[in-house]
């Protein structure tokens, strides 16, 4: 497998770097410690020096590279569309080897691996969960009842389903139609937001698509691939890989309701695969990727949902403003479609910045550096409550746990739904 060297050029990276800044305003660590070490431009001489052996990878560098939110948005307007957070991405992968990973995100992984083990885990927490937490039922989220490790005893969490989505529906969903898609739903939909899959089943019942759910499906791996650990990421991605290809040609597409997963899938599998040397890999995930979307991209691409939203679906008041979430618009460059089906029924107001990140940042942000999420929430929330919305709505449940957070520590009162659970109630005709 390649090491790290072979597969950037770091004194190239950095030499590339022409320090103009203007990543700075749109850094979303750097917005909230103004230090620039931790800059875009910071990483990037950092890196330099690390490949140049000027910088040993101790526990202050480990806690530097640990503070990028990995959204993208340096990339999205550096003028030589340097690779920061592919890089920094990597680098995480030498710390956790370093380092090790801490034992919470270890057994977290193991049971990302672990499908069952994963299903007994969250049933026996919905069993339980009343014991340490009380209910808000409005925001959809559970609150520590008592101090607990890692998690501060005022967050907002979300909250258990008592059957997975998985688990709730047949394989194999006939609604009369002769067009056939399968449905990757995540794991954050699949116990605990799970009536967006409801909503996507009512919608694809409406439009008379048959619906493949794949019960063998696992994590995207995006997690694990986040915080370094990449054995995960390659043992996810494969099983993955080998199980789509089983069924891809039976179907028109595998649309997924989630930015961050549809983000791993179509592309950054072929970048990890490619990367690592594991040409066949990334091929075959390069080939799954053309069917691969976003649940209201391919809704609004390749169906007649917004006439039948137009024509049919009940108008309702609410005021409903849009969060770009990182890995849609920046990544996949969906924005457009979620709005063009949201406004046949909803009054949408934007926010004052829509595509700044809400500050989830993966498994260590929302634990070991969860003060830096917290702060990073507080200007999104403050966006929310400015456009008047009643309404907040984005194609993520990573974007949801952290923006419903915020609103919450706030005491802001506005309500997080996915799109696709929102386009579900205007077809109903009730929310």
């Amino acid at each position: 497998m390649k090491k790290i060297e072979d597969i950037f050029n770091f004194t190239e990276i950095s030499d590339s770097c022409i320090k103009c800044g203007k990543c700075i305003p749109v850094c979303t660590i750097h917005n909230i410690n103004r230090d620039e070490v931790t800059s875009p431009r910071g990483f990037i001489e950092l890196l330099g020096e690390y490949k140049e052996g000027k910088l040993e990878l101790d526990r202050g560098a480990k806690d530097i590279f640990e503070s990028c939110f990995l959204c993208t948005n340096c990339v999205d307007i550096c003028p030589n569309s340097l690779p920061t957070d592919m890089v920094i991405e990597e680098v995480r992968a030498d710390i956790a080897d370093r380092f090790g990973i801490a034992w919470f995100k270890r057994l977290f992984f193991t049971l990302l691996r672990h499908r069952k083990l994963m299903d007994i885990m969250m049933k026996f927490g919905y069993t339980f969960k009343s014991c340490g937490f009380k209910e808000d039922t409005q925001r959809g989220g559970i609150i520590p009842r008592f101090p607990m490790p890692i998690i501060k005893s005022d967050r907002l969490l979300p909250s258990l389903s008592k059957v997975s989505f998985l688990n709730r529906y047949p394989e194999e969903i006939d609604n009369g139609g002769k067009r056939r898609v399968a449905i990757f739903i995540g794991c954050l939909a699949n116990y605990n937001y799970t009536t967006i899959g409801d909503s996507l089943i009512e919608i694809s019942k409406k439009l008379n698509i048959n619906l493949f759910i794949p019960k063998k499906q696992m994590c995207c791996s995006a997690p694990a691939y986040f915080t370094g650990d990449f054995y995960t990421v390659e043992k996810l991605s494969k099983q993955n890989i080998e199980y789509f290809e089983s069924f891809i040609d039976e179907v028109e597409a595998i649309i997924i309701p989630e930015a961050t997963c549809s983000a791993m899938i179509k592309h950054d599998w072929e970048i990890f695969f490619r990367n690592r040397g594991m040409e066949d890999w990334a091929n075959r995930a390069k080939k799954l990727s053309r069917k691969i979307f976003m649940a209201t991209e391919w809704f609004e691409k390749f169906t007649n949902l917004k006439e039948i939203l137009a024509q049919g679906g009940v108008k309702f008041q609410d005021r409903v403003t849009y969060h770009d979430a990182c890995h849609a618009k920046k990544v996949q460059g969906v924005y457009r479609e979620p709005r063009e089906l949201l406004s046949q029924n909803y009054n949408i107001v934007e926010m004052s910045d829509s595509n700044r990140c809400c500050g989830f940042g993966g498994v260590t942000m929302q634990s070991e550096k969860y003060h830096l999420a917290e702060l990073a929430g507080i200007p999104k929330a403050k966006m929310i409550e400015e456009s008047g919305a009643e309404v907040v709505s984005a194609e993520c449940s990573a974007c949801r746990v952290q923006i419903s957070n915020s609103l919450y520590q706030s005491n802001i009162d506005v309500v997080f739904k996915n799109p696709i659970e929102l386009i579900a109630d205007a077809l109903k005709g009730s929310r």
